[in-house]
């Protein structure tokens, strides 16, 4: 089943204004509508951080201003009218927060940077019009995603969306895989407890008491005594006997049955291809029309991968490949799956049908620990903020979820029903970027991973892999100790995106610009936490080069007057310098 994905720029200033970063040296720029996007808010508050102990687990500083002040020890003090004015200070605290909670736009006050996490959003029903589109990117949305098999659109149909709704994005992406899904029906079904139920591998069946599958061989993959679950468990069936084309099954937790639905055996994997013939038509679609990524669903070794990259490479096909980790049997192959890919996605929904629901936590935390260890964007995706599908707000929880993905170092966080069908997209998408923004005010940027010099590894001959170059490595470290040392912003010049995708793993406290001119790298590292991609074409001459960059960041509000930028010179691929030269400049504007 396929899907595709654009990415995107948000256009209030909440995200990285990816809609208008290209360079167009001798047109005049809306100068003033961009310098009300990115206008940083001050914010006053200040939040605990952790302080690191001997045994390596962290205790809130807050902790041991509470264990100082207890009533043992706590001395009362008369208020002086020196006191006042510290009074008055702490009401000016609280105002801060207050005027933090009423806007959506940055915190920061140097440097000045927008939200860095990246806000992926599935378009459907409820979000398919060049309005919606429009007010999805304002409202913060990054990268947009289509899934084809809930579309059901011919790649011609497909081409014209494209044309007419998409041409003003960034990056095109492909999003394919096998699914077992239910069939159409004429009306939502209502399942009830006790009540018997049958799949049929049969076409066209849609009754009250029958439904079609997709996959043919479900009948062969499921067993009497197994659990289907229905979308991730929100409807639960056993299966009690068999037939040569039918399973039938009692219905354990009931509900609503509607169309295509996607079905479940709990503890199992289906033995689909991770690559059907469908998404192989899908996949000589995208490469006709030039997608960014592609992503592959329920992936279970690296062999899938190297197959697509494979024929991508036989078509010349500069695209990426995202593998999407939701089957069991992806887990214990999950470093080779990771390292043969550009990225991974968390898809917690069927990983949590296929696992125990205890272990999808963990399993985050370790997919997002791998990706950051090589380098490779991770995603995080499924019921994020499911509530708001039918609600305005959301749930406490799904708001910590939020929070967790942001400060365990996603790249990007990701909506699906709550934009696909959701009744309110737009204030999911606020929320999500809000939330993100946020959380991203309490962390800080720029700590040392533990496998520097080891974090890259580009494809050799063959399936082999092999580090990077790391002088460049040392330098992203470097440079991004040295940018959240000064309080600076940085800027980079690059071909290939290797060196901003290299400072985007060690997450710097600034924004990263990224100056390409290449049009395909640029819409690529629009996925990229903190990275914001500008195209722009090189001049022969190096210092021509910086200071049109540099100006061009002023015009568009994205730095300002006597601030200090650190500009890096290094990567795979050198620009204006020496293979053998690498360099880290701090200019001020």
């Amino acid at each position: 089943m396929a899907q595709v994905v654009a990415a995107v720029g948000s256009v209030n200033g909440s995200s990285f204004p990816s809609l208008i970063p290209r360079r167009s040296f001798g047109s005049e720029a809306p100068k003033n509508h961009i310098q009300n996007w990115l206008e940083p808010v001050a914010f006053t508050a200040r939040v605990p951080r952790w302080k690191e102990e001997g045994s390596g687990r962290g205790t809130p500083l807050l902790m041991a201003v509470v264990e100082r002040l207890s009533p043992a020890e706590t001395e009362v003090l008369p208020v002086s009218p020196e006191d006042l004015p510290e009074e008055e200070d702490t009401f000016q605290h609280l105002k801060g927060i207050q005027k933090w909670a009423e806007t959506s736009s940055g915190m920061w006050t140097r440097p000045s940077v927008g939200r860095k996490t990246k806000i992926v959003c599935t378009i459907g029903p409820s979000t398919s019009t060049r309005e919606m589109i429009w007010k999805l990117a304002e409202a913060g949305m990054n990268v947009a995603r289509l899934n084809m098999c809930q579309w059901h659109l011919h790649h011609y149909t497909l081409r014209i969306f494209f044309t007419n709704y998409l041409f003003l994005f960034l990056t095109h992406t492909l999003y394919q895989g096998p699914e077992v899904r239910s069939g159409d029906l004429p009306q939502p079904i209502t399942l009830t407890t006790g009540q018997e139920f049958t799949f049929t591998i049969k076409t066209g069946v849609s009754s009250e008491s029958c439904v079609s599958v997709n996959y043919d061989d479900f009948v062969n993959d499921v067993a009497v005594g197994d659990m289907l679950l229905v979308d991730g468990g929100m409807l639960s069936l056993i299966v009690k006997s068999k037939t040569e084309d039918s399973v039938k099954c009692e219905v354990v937790d009931g509900g609503e049955l509607t169309s295509r639905r996607h079905l479940n055996v709990r503890g199992k994997s289906a033995t689909l291809p991770s690559i059907t013939e469908k998404d192989w038509d899908d996949i000589r679609f995208g490469v006709e029309n030039k997608v960014d990524f592609y992503a592959v669903s329920f992936v279970k070794d690296a062999k899938v991968v190297h197959e697509l990259k494979d024929y991508l490479q036989s078509c010349n096909a500069d695209i990426h490949v995202i593998v999407k980790i939701e089957s069991a049997d992806s887990i214990p192959n999950l470093h080779s799956i990771i390292s043969a890919s550009d990225g991974a996605m968390v898809a917690r929904g069927d990983l949590g049908a296929e696992l125990p629901i205890e272990e999808v936590p963990l399993l985050q935390e370790e997919i997002i620990r791998i990706c950051r260890s090589m380098g490779k964007a991770v995603i995080v995706a499924t019921n994020m903020l499911e509530s708001m599908i039918d609600h305005p707000t959301p749930t406490r929880a799904e708001v910590s979820d939020i929070a967790i993905a942001v400060r365990e170092g996603s790249d990007a966080v990701m909506l699906s029903g709550e934009t696909a069908h959701g009744k309110f997209p737009l204030k999911a998408v606020k929320v999500m970027h809000t939330v993100a923004l946020r959380t991203e005010a309490t962390m800080v940027g720029g700590q040392t991973p533990g496998n520097l010099g080891k974090t890259f590894k580009v494809r050799s001959k063959g399936h082999d892999y092999v580090p990077a170059n790391h002088m460049s490595e040392m330098f992203a470290f470097h440079a991004t100790m040295m940018s959240n040392t000064l309080g600076t912003s940085i800027v980079v010049f690059t071909r290939t995106g290797s060196m901003a995708i290299l400072l985007s793993h060690h997450r710097p406290s600034g924004t990263i610009f990224a100056f390409t001119n290449e049009e395909k790298v640029r819409q690529r590292l629009a996925l990229y936490q903190g990275v914001c991609p500008i195209y722009m074409q090189f001049s022969d001459d190096e210092e021509r080069a910086f200071s049109e960059a540099l100006s061009y960041l002023q015009e568009h509000g994205m730095v300002k007057d006597g601030e200090q930028v650190a500009l890096v010179q290094s990567g795979r691929q050198p620009i204006w310098r020496f293979r053998s030269t690498h360099s880290i400049q701090v200019r001020q504007l």
